[in-house]
């Protein structure tokens, strides 16, 4: 198969655009949930599960915290690692939120 300059110029682009691309998205930090954010106000997330208001959030109990969580998408042992009721950002391992369910 002959390949025209024009072909083989015009198919780099694309592969050098496709791997530009990918490397920007892998490249991007992850992004951590400030208890500052609204869905974690709403839902009381606390970086720190003993710093939660426990006479405002009722459901808490000493031990709960993001690591031995259902949600929590990671080890316990991790720092912090995505969850879902954060739409996948990074809550705090030690952390703690009113959607709290302790993993099975």
């Amino acid at each position: 198969m002959k390949t025209s300059r024009r072909t083989f110029l015009i198919s780099s682009i694309g592969v050098a655009s496709t791997l530009a691309l990918t490397r920007t998205a892998f490249a991007a930090d992850p992004v951590k949930v400030p208890e500052s954010d609204p869905t974690a106000q709403a839902l009381g997330y606390k970086l720190d599960a003993s710093k939660v208001d426990k006479a405002k959030f009722t459901r808490y109990a000493a031990g709960q915290d993001c690591g031995n969580c259902s949600f929590y998408q990671g080890k316990a042992s991790d720092e912090f690692a995505p969850c879902p009721m954060f739409a996948n950002k990074l809550v705090a391992s030690k952390g703690w939120c009113n959607a709290y369910n302790k993993k099975a």
